[in-house]
């Protein structure tokens, strides 16, 4: 959605509420010849503290945007197969969760209990017909 203009040169959700700005994929962008990661490198800006707050300068008149009540989350595979690593320049901001990948036999575990909790609320006969 759209910020709400708080005060002059202030954005963020509207009043009461939080922001939860959700990046798939955050290693996709290609590095350029020195390295650097460009759309990463705009959202690193967003994390540093500057004098007036988090935020970004505006490219026309050289105003700070600054941004209130956002948090971002985001997700990624692990390097290689077109997939870059990012840099600690920008993951010293996030707090890092590994997952090891599932066996199938777990997975079907997993998607088999579910599918049953599920089940279970329904009439005998939708439950019977899956």
């Amino acid at each position: 959605g759209k910020l709400d203009k708080k005060k002059k040169g202030t954005f963020g959700p509207p009043p009461g509420k939080k922001m939860l700005v959700f990046i798939d994929d955050l290693n996709m962008p290609f590095k350029e010849e020195y390295g650097a990661q460009p759309p990463i490198e705009i959202l690193r800006q967003m994390f540093i503290q500057t004098p007036f707050g988090f935020g970004w300068y505006d490219r026309k008149g050289w105003e700070f945007r600054q941004l209130v009540d956002i948090r971002m989350l985001a997700a990624m595979c692990p390097p290689g197969a077109g997939k870059n690593d990012i840099t600690d320049r920008y993951s010293r901001h996030f707090n890092l969760l590994f997952v090891t990948p599932f066996d199938d036999e777990s997975l079907a575990r997993i998607f088999t209990t579910v599918v049953n909790k599920f089940l279970a609320v329904m009439s005998r006969d939708v439950a019977g017909s899956a």
